[in-house]
C-alpha cells in the first residue's frame, strides 16, 4: 500500500498483487479472443480492443476498459456490450472455468486514453515557444 499526500488529503493507492495481475492478464487475453472470434455476430463491424483489466482484491469483480475502432458512437457501442454482458461472461466461463474458482462480474468502461493523448497533443501543438538565444551572441553584446 502506498500513501500519496496531495495538499492536505491523503490518498491510499493500492497496488495489485501478483495474483490479481495474473488473473487480470488472463481475463484480458481471453476477452480479447472472445471479442475477436465469438461475438462478431453481436457487434457487427466494430473492432473492440480490451486495453486494461483491473481486478478487485477478492477477484470477484473485473473492470474492463475497452476501446473501439470503426464505431461512430462509442457510448452506444458500450451500451450494446452491456446488453450482452451475460453472454460474454458465459463465454468467458467456458474458456477459463477450469482454471479459476469464480468467474468475476464484468464491468465495462470506455478507455478514452487515445482521445486524451490526442487532445494533449493538440494543446501542445498550439503553444508557441520562441527559439532560445544563442549563448555566444548574448555574450558578445
Amino acid at each position: 500500500m502506498l500513501y500519496q499526500i496531495y495538499s492536505s488529503i491523503t490518498v491510499i493507492v493500492m497496488q495489485e498483487s501478483k495474483r490479481q495481475q495474473k488473473f487480470a492478464r488472463l481475463i484480458r487475453e481471453e476477452l480479447s479472443q472472445i471479442f475477436l472470434q465469438n461475438t462478431r455476430h453481436l457487434f457487427s463491424e466494430k473492432f473492440i480492443t480490451v486495453t486494461v483489466v483491473r481486478v478487485s482484491s477478492d477477484l470477484s469483480v473485473a473492470k474492463v476498459y475497452l476501446s473501439f475502432l470503426k464505431a461512430t458512437d462509442k457510448q452506444a457501442a458500450l451500451d450494446e456490450i452491456e446488453e450482452h454482458k451475460k453472454e460474454i461472461r458465459q463465454l468467458l466461463a467456458q474458456r477459463i472455468g477450469k482454471q479459476v474458482r469464480i468467474i468475476p462480474e464484468l464491468r465495462f468502461f470506455l478507455d478514452d486514453t487515445a482521445e486524451y493523448v490526442e487532445r494533449i497533443e493538440n494543446l501542445l501543438s498550439k503553444i508557441h515557444i520562441p527559439p532560445a538565444e544563442n549563448p555566444t551572441e548574448s555574450e558578445a553584446k
